[in-house]
């Protein structure tokens, strides 16, 4: 007879899982259900998610961290998440709106983190069953400081993550915490039912400690380097530029080489504007020199250069971005100076 296997909070870690199911000896008719924060803080969290896809007998619960790459509300760990994604990023959040925020099984109701005490399972919030920060808020204020999972009396048990604990928390045919910290270096747990059986496969390494640091590189390449005034790209720089990580601090020197660049391309194409204006009104007269800067892609500095009012000053407050220099520098016939990319990655096996 086919199992449901529920899984606790896979967190991108991939060889864990794969380990998981083998210890539960699941079979392809066997209904693999996760609690939700499959993705984040794992090395491998496009391999999950293809995996989940892709496998039949199949359901995913919506967890908090699916709720913020939903709503495009990334902190570090979703940031590397779309990092590791790259172009595939879009369809795997398309992928992410299709999820349940909780699952009724015969035996067992599974939610990513909590449920309210007393409310019907239809009428419960989604922030308070995926534990977003406005769910943890609406249960503090309806249980003060103790934990819902205290006072759950419901017709079913709950089967939950959310919440690392070292052990599975458990009241037998109740309540099932099995959020067991696999991405932090501690286990990844499932739940068998309808036997109830806890099984549970050690972590390889504190994954999250090394996905951290070793990440950095990719998700500062994703920041908006080219939209950044040079006061914030200055103040961005200072602040990273004692990172000790090998691959991001090789990145941080190719940012401040192309800092530097921008500098000195700057000076250049100011140069290239008066000497232009300047050369155009040496050999011609001055309504062919007039003609000829008006069709010039730069016409208003050219005339501005002409006029004597195109200085140092005056070109910075026109030329506040990389992004507005590259325009510049395009209308000059000058290839533009592109942002870096990070070194490329080594290898990390989950």
């Amino acid at each position: 007879m086919p199992q449901h296997i529920v899984i606790g909070d896979i967190h991108g870690c991939f060889a864990e899982l794969q380990a998981l199911l083998v210890a539960v000896e699941a079979q392809p008719d066997d209904v693999v259900v996760s609690v939700g924060d499959v993705v984040d803080r794992g090395p491998a969290s496009v391999e999950v998610v293809n995996f989940l896809r892709a496998r039949p007998n199949t359901i995913v619960v919506t967890g908090n961290h699916e709720r913020k790459h939903i709503r495009g509300v990334l902190s570090y760990s979703q940031e590397i998440t779309r990092a590791q994604f790259g172009d595939a990023y879009a369809e795997a959040v398309q992928w992410m709106r299709t999820l349940p925020y909780c699952v009724e099984l015969d035996d067992a109701v599974v939610v990513h983190a909590a449920l309210l005490p007393g409310v019907p399972l239809a009428a419960q919030r989604d922030e308070v069953l995926c534990g977003s920060t406005a769910g943890e808020q609406e249960l503090q204020r309806a249980l003060g400081h103790g934990r819902w999972h205290e006072s759950w009396d419901g017709p079913k048990p709950v089967i939950f993550g959310h919440h690392v604990v070292t052990e599975p928390l458990v009241r037998p045919r109740r309540i099932y915490g099995i959020d067991t910290g696999a991405c932090h270096g501690g286990r990844l747990t499932a739940l068998t039912l309808p036997d109830f059986q806890l099984h549970s496969v050690p972590a390889s390494a504190d994954h999250w400690a090394h996905v951290r640091r070793s990440w950095q590189a990719d998700v500062l390449a994703g920041k908006p380097w080219s939209e950044m005034t040079w006061a914030e790209i200055d103040e961005q720089l200072a602040r990273l530029r004692s990172h000790g990580e090998p691959r991001t601090r090789a990145y941080l020197v190719a940012l401040d080489a192309w800092r530097a660049a921008l500098d000195e391309r700057r000076g250049e194409v100011l140069h290239v504007l008066l000497a232009t204006a300047a050369g155009l009104a040496a050999t011609a007269s001055p309504e062919q020199a007039s003609a000829a800067m008006a069709r010039h892609p730069l016409a208003g500095f050219l005339f501005q250069a002409r006029r004597d009012r195109l200085d140092a000053t005056t070109f910075a407050r026109q030329c506040q971005t990389p992004a507005r220099l590259d325009e510049f520098s395009r209308g000059l016939g000058m290839a533009p100076l592109p942002v870096p990319s990070p070194p490329p990655r080594g290898g990390y096996a989950c």
